[in-house]
């Protein structure tokens, strides 16, 4: 692949002196919509994701080639920070640049930047955090910034929430960034204590599946769930000293129940159980049982679908499928709507199981959903 971009990078901008890049996706295996809830939460970073190529200029201007979104070369100034509505891929390179300028970080000069990818877009395997941490470590390489990718994290979380208008949390950036082969991340999103697990399942396989369904986080519900868990959050204060929903106890939500509606009541009950579910799937690849693992993916996608309700025909389908054709557990991940499911199955009955559940899947919903084997992954990183 290096020798690919280098390649690309003569033919576009005549010069072999680029430095090559990658940010991977990442799927969460557990703790779902709970990230801006201060709960725990277990991704892990993949082995497919952006790569990217740079090179410094001696002037003030960013020239930008995305294979697959660009039709030529996109130019504008280091400063420029004006939104691009024709082409929204660009604003996540000038949502870091914006952002880094905010925090007093001197760019003085601009450059030459080559970015190709081989993750689907629109999926929910975090494309948007993917890009952010490649130009995030790629600018505290080039400028010696000197940042932790801790700080690298909470940045690009920045660039999500301020510059691009999605309430998310920090987990997508944290464990594209901090990523670790054959690990998954235990991130405690309220401190950013993290530990990493061992993710080895034997006889089993993480598989992602795409409904192929497509949706945009700005123009989902994504932010509206965010709005209620910030009025749960808000009521349950007056009863409680907390400062997220993910630190109430479900004794404590029924004790307060009559003071929140119905919607809200369930969304608080989501962000408490997958709380736990999310500790004790840990605990489980700890004590090596699988099955108890995988069962908790299940329950998680229950919890999803009737109390958080950002699942959907698609999603559902998908899961119940894949589990009717023997995985022995599933779920959604990323924020809903649309995007993948991931599971676990017996590397045995892959192929099966993925000809069962396209065959069943296409009947019900229209077209055929994608298969992704994934592996956990080193997080961004020059290469």
């Amino acid at each position: 692949m290096k020798s690919k971009l280098q390649q690309q990078f003569l033919t576009l901008f005549g010069r072999t002196d680029g430095k090559t890049y990658f940010s991977p996706a990442r799927v969460n295996l557990i703790g779902e919509h709970i990230d801006y809830s201060g709960g725990f939460v277990f991704p892990c970073a993949l082995s497919f994701g952006t790569y990217g190529i740079i090179g410094k200029r001696t002037d003030q201007q960013v020239c930008i080639y995305s294979k697959g979104f660009s039709a030529s070369i996109y130019t504008f100034d280091i400063h420029q920070y004006d939104k691009d509505v024709k082409q929204s891929w660009i604003n996540y390179v000038k949502g870091v640049l914006y952002i880094l300028e905010v925090h007093q970080y001197k760019m003085d000069h601009g450059f030459d930047l080559y970015i190709e990818g081989n993750m689907p877009e629109g999926a929910g395997l975090s494309s948007s955090a993917s890009v952010e941490s490649l130009l995030l470590v790629m600018m505290n390489d080039m400028f010696d910034f000197g940042m932790s990718k801790k700080e690298l994290a909470l940045l690009g979380k920045s660039v999500e929430n301020t510059f691009i208008g999605v309430n998310s949390g920090i987990m997508d950036q944290f464990a594209v960034l901090l990523g670790k082969k054959d690990y998954g991340i235990l991130l405690n999103t309220a401190t950013l204590d993290f530990t990493y697990i061992p993710l080895f399942f034997d006889d089993y396989q993480l598989l992602v599946m795409n409904t192929n369904k497509k949706r945009g986080l700005t123009d989902s519900k994504y932010n509206e769930r965010f709005n209620e868990c910030q009025t749960a959050l808000k009521i349950m204060k007056t009863r409680f000293p907390v400062d997220d929903l993910c630190h109430l106890t479900l004794a404590q939500l029924n004790d307060a129940a009559s003071l929140l509606t119905d919607v809200l009541y369930k969304r608080t009950h989501h962000c408490i159980t997958e709380q736990q579910r999310t500790i004790s799937s840990t605990d489980a690849l700890k004590h090596h049982d699988i099955l108890a693992f995988a069962q908790l993916l299940n329950t998680s996608h229950q919890s999803l679908k009737n109390d958080y309700e950002v699942s959907g025909i698609e999603l559902d389908t998908l899961v119940e499928e894949t589990l009717k054709a023997g995985a022995i557990g599933a779920r959604m991940t990323g924020a809903g709507f649309g995007g993948c499911i991931v599971s676990l199955i017996k590397k045995n009955q892959l192929d099966d199981i993925i000809e069962k559940v396209t065959k069943r899947y296409q009947t019900r919903i229209g077209y055929e959903p994608s298969f992704y084997i994934v592996n956990p992954s080193d997080g961004t990183h020059r290469i």
